[in-house]
Formats: structure tokens, C-alpha cells, sequence
């Protein structure tokens, strides 16, 4: 049995190769240890290939730091955290790792949901946006085409606030592999999904990922192939891309019109006739999206309505009538502050958030998308970071932390209630007159969270009281600024629509 010489290698006396996670055309990928960070986890991969002089050493250079500078304005692309060359001059990117499941593998049992399918679209379609607009390297415009887009390279994760997230991956990879072979004994890409201008060997622009990204879709929709050629080979997919039409999509599939329209228009032979831009497709997908979240919302609705207004009615009308007759404390200063309160009415106890800011920021922000987010620490004392987020376009965000000791009866019923109910009020107070309540706000918690926050409040009990609340709450605001651009990406990506956590 043979053994991989590569794990428990270490690169750069910093990170350290565990497992073989996986293994493609491109090369090899490893999970490994940062040991500078504490031993966190990331993703090393090797590409296929060695640099064997310094035009292709200053090219993989260039590569990787557009890569990296890339996943800096969008989520939708895996991160690149460090790049470098071993001794046997092989390169390596170094990167997040994801845990979650390639769409490859996903649709190999069925296809996808309808909605599942527009929202990974979507996703996919604005790392393309990102990716296609371009970035400044050294002061020149570099626009990056991946030139592999298919199921494989797409990745599901599921993330506890944004729900599922794509990940595009091998960005700029394919380029730095492809130019620097013999072009006349290999040919990088997938045949399968390959436009015909990059069989042709030609200068590729942004529609060519756009004819891959057509028979993703087609694959994503119908588990079919959209041309079959007469053989496995280069030429019989040559021949199937320049010559062959696409199936039409099944009936039975009940594909709606235009979304079967964009499919074929994607595939089209000539770059001219397809989609121009990433964005073009968004323009089309997006208000489908939209109206399908719209119709599946009110089916929901119209299921649940007679138990919301018999269960719901009583407990509402008490508890907001509560919340509006509240009045700042005379123990807290009246300066911009936000603090965890219980509630009560109908004798039963709520978890809600008070804020004080100036009254103008209140008004400006009423109808401000809501976020929220929880990290917990148990290391050196138990602590929960309760985030809230206000943002909108014209304001940008509010962020609104507040920390949880989970050593006391007070943080433990508040994060308690907080799991159990699924939401929380939000007081706004104004600094110019406290006396009362100016708005109030209702968010709800993602259902996976409010498992997590009753799952961390048993952690919790278990563990003994350390006595450095004031270490670990250091330690949860230090991973809150690094979380901030992250946060923001993803509301700045969703600004259109009110995100409830």
C-alpha cells in the first residue's frame, strides 16, 4: 500500500499537508494546518505543472494575486489566502477551506429544485459579474476569464447566515495551466462544456464562460447533456460545439419559457448572439426569482394562516403594546449604546435588544434590512457575540453587538429565549428625548442558529466558570472585525431585497 510523501509535509515552515481532500485535472488538493494561526484549517493545491523559468514564475505570480485581490469583492469566489513555490518548483495556491458539496456531485441523483436552481444561478452569475468587470493590478485593468466553468467547479456551502452559498473555484488557474503547455500535444478545459471558440484555440472573452455556464444550467435543470457528440474524443466534441444543436429541454421537466429561451440563447454558437454579460442574465433571472420566492411565500402563508392568527394574535398585540409603553433605564447613560433586555407581558418572558441613537438616525433607518448573526467562544470563559445589523444603500450599515456571559442566569435565559422563540424585539430610543419607545422592530433568527444558540447554552452549563469574561469578549470583537467585510458583501449583494437573518 502506497503512502502519499506529501502528507504531514510543511510549506513555507507554515502549513502543514494532512489529507489528500481531493484530485482533478488541475492537480491535487490538500487539507492542511496553518500553524501560524493556531493550527486553523485551509486548503493547499498543488497545480499539475512546475515553473521551470522566472517568465513563468512572474506569470503564476500574477495569477495568484489577481485571484487573491478577485475574492476581495465578491463572496461568490473562493478565497485565495497565500500563494508560493515548493522546492521541487511546483506552484501552490493556498485558500479557504469550504466544506460543502459540488454541484457535480449533487445532480448526479436528481436535478435541482426549481428555486434551488435560480438561487445558485444567481450567485454564480455575480462572482462571473465580478470576475468579468475586472480589477486593477499594478495600475492596468485585468479582466479574468475561468475558462472551466462546469458543475464540478461550483461549490454549495451551507453558511449559518447567508443559508446556501456558491463558491466559484480554480479562477484564473485554467490560464496560468493552459499557457504554459504545449498547445500543440494537450488542450486544457472540460470538452464537454468548452465553447467552440476555445476549441478553436482563439482569444477568449467573458461570453465563452457564458456558453459553459448554458450547459451547466441545461445539466442543472435536466440532468441531460445538451449535445451528444459521436465520440469521447477532442474531435467529436469539436464537431458536437461547432456543428450539432442543442436538445431542447424536455416537456415533462415544465421548465418556464423564458428560463428555457435563456438556456438555448447561452448556447449559441456565435458569441454575439448569446447573453453579452453576467449581468445580462441576472437582469433575467432575478425578477424570476423574485416571483417564484413571492408565490412559494404565500402558499406558505395560506397554509400557516389560520394557526398565526389564533396563536399569534394574543401574544402580539400584548407584548408590542408592552414594548411601546417601555422607557429608557435610569441606570443605563443616555449615550449610543445597546444592551440586551428582558421583557415581559402575558406572563411570559421575551428577548429583546435596546438601542439608543440620535432620533434622525432612527427615522433614517426604519426601513433598514435587518441581520443577524451569533459566534460563541468557550475559550477561556463562555461568551456569545449577539450581532444585529441595520443597512441600507443611502445609510450603509449599523452594527449592533452586544455580548452574552453564559456563566450567568441572565445571558443563559436571554440566549435561551432567543433559540426557543426564533426572533427578538428591537427598542429604538432617541438620545434627544428617552422617554419613550420611537420604534420598534421585529427580527427573526435562522432556524439552524436558534439550534446552535440552545445547543451553546447546555455547552455552557457544563463547563466551569474561568473568570476572564473580559478575554474572551476581546477575542469575539477581534473575529467580528475580521467578519465585518464579509458581512458587508453579503448585504451589499442583497440589498435589493430585506435579509432576516
Amino acid at each position: 500500500m502506497s503512502t502519499d510523501p506529501n502528507i504531514g509535509r510543511r510549506l513555507s515552515n507554515r502549513y502543514r499537508l494532512v489529507e489528500l481532500a481531493g484530485k482533478g485535472a488541475m492537480g491535487r488538493v490538500y487539507r492542511a494546518e496553518d500553524a501560524l494561526l493556531g493550527g486553523v484549517t485551509v486548503a493547499v493545491k498543488f497545480l499539475a505543472q512546475t515553473l521551470l523559468n522566472q517568465r513563468m514564475r512572474d506569470r503564476f505570480e500574477r495569477e495568484a494575486t489577481i485571484c487573491a485581490l478577485l475574492a476581495e469583492k465578491t463572496m461568490h469566489i473562493v478565497r485565495v489566502k497565500d500563494y508560493g513555490v515548493d522546492e521541487h518548483d511546483v506552484p501552490y495556491y493556498v485558500m479557504e477551506f469550504l466544506e460543502g458539496e459540488n454541484l457535480s456531485d449533487m445532480i448526479k441523483n436528481k436535478a435541482l429544485p426549481f428555486g434551488q436552481c435560480l438561487n445558485v444561478l444567481r450567485q454564480v452569475c455575480r462572482g462571473l459579474e465580478c470576475a468579468h468587470q475586472g480589477i486593477l493590478f499594478k495600475g492596468e485593468p485585468s479582466q479574468i476569464i475561468h475558462r472551466d466553468i462546469k458543475p464540478s467547479n461550483i461549490l454549495l456551502v451551507q453558511d449559518p447566515s447567508f443559508g446556501e452559498l456558491v463558491k466559484l473555484l480554480d479562477f484564473g488557474i485554467a490560464k496560468l495551466v493552459e499557457a504554459n503547455r504545449d498547445q500543440t500535444h494537450s488542450f486544457m478545459g472540460t470538452l464537454a462544456y468548452c465553447s467552440p471558440e476555445q476549441m478553436e484555440g482563439k482569444e477568449l472573452d467573458s461570453r465563452s464562460d457564458i456558453y459553459s455556464l448554458g450547459v451547466t444550467l441545461y445539466e442543472m435543470l435536466s440532468r441531460d447533456m445538451p449535445l451528444l457528440p459521436e465520440n469521447n474524443s477532442f474531435g467529436g466534441w469539436y464537431k458536437a460545439h461547432h456543428d450539432f444543436q442543442p436538445l431542447p429541454l424536455r416537456p415533462e421537466l415544465n421548465i418556464p419559457s423564458e428560463l428555457s429561451q435563456l438556456v438555448m440563447r447561452c448556447l449559441a454558437k456565435n458569441p454575439d448572439h448569446r447573453p453579452q454579460s453576467a449581468r445580462d442574465i441576472l437582469q433575467l433571472i432575478e425578477p424570476m426569482e423574485a416571483e417564484y420566492n413571492r408565490t412559494r411565500k404565500l402558499a406558505q402563508l395560506d397554509a400557516i394562516a389560520p394557526t398565526l392568527v389564533r396563536e399569534e394574535s394574543r401574544t402580539q398585540s400584548s407584548l408590542e403594546q408592552v414594548c411601546w409603553q417601555q422607557q429608557w433605564p435610569k441606570d443605563k447613560p443616555r449615550q449610543k449604546i445597546v444592551f440586551p433586555q428582558l421583557i415581559r407581558a402575558s406572563n411570559e418572558l421575551y428577548a429583546s435588544l435596546w438601542v439608543m441613537l440620535e432620533l434622525q438616525d432612527i427615522v433614517n433607518r426604519r426601513s433598514s434590512t435587518r441581520y443577524n448573526q451569533f459566534l460563541f467562544s468557550t475559550i477561556p470563559h463562555p461568551m456569545l457575540l449577539w450581532l444585529t445589523v441595520l443597512y441600507n444603500r443611502r445609510e450603509g450599515a449599523r452594527w449592533l453587538p452586544c455580548y452574552l456571559d453564559l456563566k450567568t442566569s441572565m445571558g443563559q435565559k436571554i440566549t435561551h429565549l432567543l433559540g426557543t422563540n426564533g426572533y427578538y424585539r428591537i427598542l429604538f430610543f432617541a438620545l434627544e428625548n428617552p422617554k419613550q419607545c420611537e420604534n420598534l422592530t421585529t427580527t427573526t433568527i435562522d432556524p439552524e442558529q436558534c439550534r446552535r444558540l440552545q445547543d451553546w447554552v447546555q455547552i455552557s452549563k457544563g463547563l466551569p466558570n474561568a473568570g476572564q469574561a473580559t478575554m474572551s469578549k476581546s477575542l469575539l470583537r477581534q473575529e467580528l472585525e475580521k467578519l465585518k467585510p464579509k458581512i458587508l458583501m453579503k448585504l451589499e449583494a442583497n440589498a435589493t431585497q430585506s435579509h432576516y437573518g
